[in-house]
């Protein structure tokens, strides 16, 4: 006999029937007329080609058929009860193990520090945190949630924007000491400069200058090509060379003096933040509490 809804159905109005005694209060409980009640007891019955329930106008019983049965299905009747009320509370309540897929400049500049404070926040959520250069398949991959830079590239995800991350080229006051600052971009051609390989095409990012609809490129021959942010910002920081770095995660280093924006009159190459998930009417509170935590991490930089 296949599982469908009518028989689902069925199978719940006979357990209400049992747990509250009678027709009637079958029917209150479910907010259905206790002749309701009996047409679909008399269907289940027939679908099942046996007679669960003796009634009278006075008095009901179970028959022998109607225990046996009642007692195989309770149990999975309580199941299907508990999952509906965890699956009710993973809606409200931020709990269970969290598969976070992140780009790792921001898991490095942004996130790196504050996770023991988030986690602080929720007990009962276990993190687990992957470094990625691309989103790739969330849901294949077993992800709940990622946060990269890009724009989103395909509609079978939600994206909440996090931040508009400007562009800035920075030098450390070491290097600036040893060589003249560079005026406009066009004068990098004549330095150090640390490039940063793409991880989706294997070349060095493209360095671009932007301002009021103007675009700038400069090309130069680098003597340093690195794969990792990390080792790009410790050699810059050490005085190697001049590096592009996003905004988000640079400002300590401006502000604390150990790094120079060379061209703040260049502002307007930006590269946008976005949390994604999969589609779904009611994201997990855990993705939500995540992705409000990603925003405030980034708000604060």
């Amino acid at each position: 006999m296949s599982l469908d809804g009518r028989l689902l159905s069925g199978v719940t109005v006979f357990s209400t029937v049992i747990e509250c005694g009678s027709f009637a209060g079958a029917g209150q409980a479910l907010g259905i007329s206790a002749s309701g009640v009996s047409h679909a007891i008399a269907r289940l019955e027939t679908r099942m080609g046996a007679r669960l329930i003796e009634r009278t106008t006075r008095a009901m019983s179970l028959t022998e058929e109607g225990r046996r049965f009642y007692d195989r299905v309770r149990p999975s009747l309580e199941e299907i009860a508990d999952a509906a009320a965890d699956a009710s509370l993973s809606t409200v309540n931020v709990r269970g193990r969290l598969k976070v897929n992140v780009d790792p400049y921001i898991s490095r500049m942004l996130l790196a520090g504050r996770l023991g404070a988030f986690l602080d926040a929720y007990p009962d959520l276990a993190l687990e945190l992957t470094t990625r250069e691309h989103v790739g398949d969330l849901v294949a991959d077993g992800f709940d949630v990622a946060v990269h830079f890009g724009q989103p590239k395909t509609t079978s995800l939600i994206a909440r924007k996090l931040a508009d991350g400007g562009l800035v080229t920075v030098a450390s006051p070491a290097y600036l000491a040893r060589r003249v600052r560079p005026e406009t971009p066009t004068d990098l051609k004549k330095h150090a400069c640390i490039d940063l390989r793409d991880p989706l095409t294997g070349r060095p990012f493209v360095w671009e200058f932007r301002r009021q609809g103007e675009i700038l490129r400069v090309s130069f021959n680098s003597r340093l090509l690195v794969g990792d942010v990390g080792t790009m910002i410790a050699e810059c920081l050490a005085g190697t060379g001049i590096a592009q770095m996003i905004t988000i995660g640079a400002k300590a280093y401006l502000d604390a003096g150990q790094l120079v924006d060379l061209f703040p009159d260049w502002p307007d190459e930006t590269f946008p933040l976005y949390a994604f998930y999969p589609s779904r009417r009611q994201p997990p509170a855990k993705v939500r509490a995540f992705v409000d935590f990603a925003h405030r991490a980034v708000a604060s930089c």
